[in-house]
């Protein structure tokens, strides 16, 4: 809606903003004089610990943050060339010909964020997004009949998409309509159905969509990793499916998906900036 396309630009003018270095080199900043009485001290600079310690900070708890290693993020840190090299090769140095150090960050562990997802708001709420440049993801994609496809991010995308046939676009499209609609304390825009009680597989079989529409469903929107959801309460789909579309209509790209700018590494030394 315009409305919350008008919200998210006064989100994004915080996630836009220019990142000042921040330990790119993985030098730590000039250590500072330590006090001596903490309420909580946290160790480790995970991704999980620093949105703990984010959170203690924001309700005005003094937290001291510690870490054995010299960067930020223990296991979903990014690297950058001479940290990597060390890693993986020990004290060996990285040859000059594939260029300067502070030209990487390899995540180790590379996961989108969803636009509207529960981490979004997490950085937003924590004031963490002052810190941070992300980049939209143009696109995602599924394998199909030998063929690579965008998956739609537009109504026009998905009238020329070639996943779906004219008429399977139309009852896929009442379906989407419906999952659109849905809001979980209406009743009104349930229709009669309890999707607490009726599995997934009932609520698309009313709607009568074919196999390869149902696997575009439950594993490129809802992003299921099996098939097991089929046999699951509906309302999860629903939800999957609602927080993709509110996704994409959020940042307003060819996906539902962003990305840290300079890697996964910025959000552990966003929190401990913030």
């Amino acid at each position: 809606s315009l409305k919350d396309s008008r919200r998210w630009r006064s989100i994004t003018s915080h996630l836009s903003l220019a990142r000042s270095p921040l330990d790119r080199d993985g030098e730590r900043s000039p250590p500072r004089a330590m006090d001596e009485e903490y309420d909580v001290i946290v160790l480790g600079t995970g991704l999980k610990e620093c949105i703990l310690s984010g959170l203690l900070s924001v309700d005005r708890l003094k937290v001291l943050h510690m870490d054995r290693n010299d960067y930020y993020g223990g296991d979903s840190t990014s690297l950058n060339l001479n940290q990597l090299w060390k890693r993986f090769k020990g004290d060996e140095t990285p040859p000059a010909s594939i260029g300067a150090s502070r030209d990487y960050n390899v995540d180790m562990v590379p996961k989108f964020m969803m636009a509207n997802g529960a981490l979004v708001r997490v950085l937003i709420h924590t004031g963490v997004t002052k810190y941070l440049s992300f980049k939209a993801v143009d696109g995602s994609y599924v394998f199909n009949k030998g063929k690579i496809h965008k998956v739609p991010s537009t109504d026009m995308e998905a009238l020329k998409s070639p996943l779906m046939g004219l008429f399977e676009k139309r009852r896929a499209g009442k379906f989407f309509l419906y999952v659109q609609d849905y809001k979980e304390n209406d009743p009104s825009t349930h229709k009669g159905l309890d999707l607490t009680k009726m599995t997934s597989k009932q609520l698309i079989s009313k709607y009568g969509l074919d196999d390869n529409t149902i696997d575009f469903i439950g594993h490129a929107v809802a992003l299921h990793k099996d098939d097991s959801y089929l046999s699951e309460p509906a309302i999860e789909i629903v939800k999957r499916m609602k927080l993709y579309a509110e996704s994409v209509a959020r940042f307003q790209g060819g996906s539902p998906y962003i990305y840290p700018l300079y890697g996964l590494g910025e959000l552990p030394q966003g929190f401990r900036t913030a």
